[in-house]
């Protein structure tokens, strides 16, 4: 059974069942902190559900001698607190511009050991030479066409491998602190992230249209979040759990 917490008008959880009775024996919440689970009316505070985990009588509080009672402490965030917690495309883009420096360094040694400089330079003697702009394109990218596909190939394995690790984010994406899940705000897989960045060619075709669609659309999802049915949200992996959100946790009446 999962239990959603109410403390100071903010809604928390999902949380287990025995997490929240090891919570109350420890002092982690309160008594007096509210709970709700499926099937209940209203939220009810934690005493009412587990009468077998609290005293039956609370300590006097004019008692002198009675121990301080410490505060409840911070509870744990899940996936569900922050599901609409959305990146925006600003921050997205400075992630990208992150990515695409590392990227870059990485392919400049790369590039040397593949003889991109002697071709670009060849190229350009060519062009002084009276060939024509395509011809000379033509030959570079015969010459460097084992490059071109190796950074092609490292580009999509590092965004799909990174974004389905347990980081769920680039480098870049760390940094800025956001994270990609799947629209329950699980870690997305393997494939699901090759298919993501596969997508991302579609936004190039339609004049980056696909990535401007992330400033406007309701949950912040450019054509590729679309496509592979994910959403970068804010927040590191490192902060949540990976816990199912229940869409209907909301019924009672505490509104977060």
């Amino acid at each position: 059974m999962e239990i959603w917490i109410g403390r100071n008008g903010e809604r928390h959880g999902p949380y287990k069942e025995e997490d929240i009775r090891q919570w109350l024996r420890s002092g982690k919440v309160s008594r007096d902190d509210l709970g709700w689970r499926e099937g209940l009316a209203d939220w009810q505070p934690l005493s009412v559900l587990f009468p077998d985990e609290v005293p039956s009588e609370p300590p006097p509080v004019d008692n002198p001698y009675a121990a301080p009672v410490a505060p409840a402490s911070s509870l744990p965030q899940t996936n569900a607190a922050a599901l609409e917690d959305y990146a925006g495309f600003w921050k997205r883009l400075a992630a990208f511009i992150i990515d695409t420096i590392i990227l870059s360094i990485a392919f400049k040694l790369l590039g040397t050991f593949f003889g991109v400089s002697a071709a670009e330079e060849a190229m350009k003697q060519q062009m002084l030479g009276g060939m024509s702009l395509l011809e000379a394109y033509r030959g570079f990218y015969l010459n460097t066409w084992v490059y071109s596909t190796l950074t092609t190939a490292i580009t999509w394995l590092y965004f799909a491998s990174l974004e389905s690790s347990a980081w769920q984010a680039t480098v870049g994406k760390l940094a800025l602190g956001v994270r990609v899940t799947d629209l329950a705000g699980h870690r997305i897989s393997f494939a699901r992230g090759l298919g993501r960045y596969a997508a991302k060619f579609l936004s190039y075709l339609i004049l980056l249209i696909g990535f401007l669609m992330i400033g406007f659309t309701a949950r912040k999802q450019g054509l590729h979040d679309l496509i592979a049915s994910t959403l970068v949200l804010n927040g590191r992996a490192s902060e949540f759990k990976d816990a199912q959100p229940k869409s209907d946790a909301g019924n009672g009446s505490l509104n977060a």
